[in-house]
């Protein structure tokens, strides 16, 4: 097991005599993960059950495959999200498994199905808005990690994971996480990055975070764009991102952008401020629009 951040989740190998998988485990989110699986079924949701209940986790998070959605379903699941082309083409059932009322329950539904229907509502486009004088996009680099946490710090009163902490965006740089940030006077004032699994050529669209007085100036879009470009030019075709359902703004972009709407996850990262439902945004990008 390899520890990523002793305070937030280590990814690990569980297995068995019939089955493998691949687990993070994250307390700080007070949630398992299971990113990739091979062998019994049976086994491995077993096995599941058994390393929530040691480390007290309240929710258990299984992308599936297609073939195994109904078997988890079977077994006191629930369907929450479809990560379309997750798989080198092929979907990924988000399946979630609760072990607390509070954590299951979501306060906020409603308020959320409202600001999803006025993002459905609003007209897609795809066109890379302007940069307005004075603003600046690149790459980031390494060199950038220090700037980069000071805008997490700034933005997020609580994020799932230590962006705050300059050594811990080196590391996910280093392992093949690619950030464009954009600058204004000399200060980065907007950022997202994507994190590139290489294995199955998919990238989660993240870490998005612009400067309150710089809002205005659909930055945002910008970044997605980049990113979007840069990962078609390394052949990765599935981009997904996981948006904080209250939040208009984010979920705007991603619709505007021509992601579709495949699911919301209950309370499912410590965000912002609390535990958050968080709605799931899947885009081929080898579409042409």
């Amino acid at each position: 097991m390899r520890i990523e951040n002793e305070n937030y989740y280590s990814n690990g190998v569980e297995s068995g005599p019939d089955f493998m998988m691949n687990v993070c485990f994250d307390p700080f989110n007070k949630r398992m993960r299971v990113d990739d699986y091979r062998g019994n079924i049976c086994s491995i949701e077993n096995k599941i059950r058994e390393l929530a209940g040691k480390y007290a986790f309240t929710k258990v998070i299984v992308k599936t495959r297609p073939e195994h959605w109904q078997t988890f379903l079977s077994r006191g699941y629930m369907l929450e999200g479809v990560f379309k082309g997750y798989f080198n083409g092929s979907d990924a059932y988000s399946m979630a498994l609760y072990f607390d009322l509070e954590r299951r329950t979501s306060g906020y539904w409603i308020e959320e199905d409202e600001i999803l229907d006025r993002v459905l509502s609003l007209p897609q486009k795809f066109e890379r808005p302007d940069l307005p004088s004075g603003y600046a996009l690149r790459l980031a680099t390494a060199d950038d990690a220090d700037q980069l946490a000071v805008l997490y710090n700034d933005v997020f009163q609580t994020y799932p994971t230590p962006m705050n902490k300059p050594h811990y965006i080196k590391n996910v740089m280093e392992e093949g996480t690619l950030f464009f940030l954009i600058e204004n006077s000399g200060r980065i004032v907007s950022a997202a990055s994507a994190e590139v699994n290489a294995s199955y050529h998919n990238a989660e669209m993240t870490d998005c975070a612009t400067l309150p007085e710089h809002r205005k100036h659909g930055l945002m879009r910008v970044l997605i764009i980049a990113l979007e470009q840069e990962l078609l030019s390394r052949r990765i075709y599935c981009a997904y991102s996981l948006a904080r359902s209250l939040s208009f703004g984010m979920n705007a972009v991603f619709h505007q952008l021509g992601y579709s709407y495949t699911g919301r996850l209950t309370k499912n990262c410590n965000i912002f401020d609390k535990f958050e439902d968080m709605s799931l945004w899947v885009k081929n990008l080898s579409d042409v629009n």
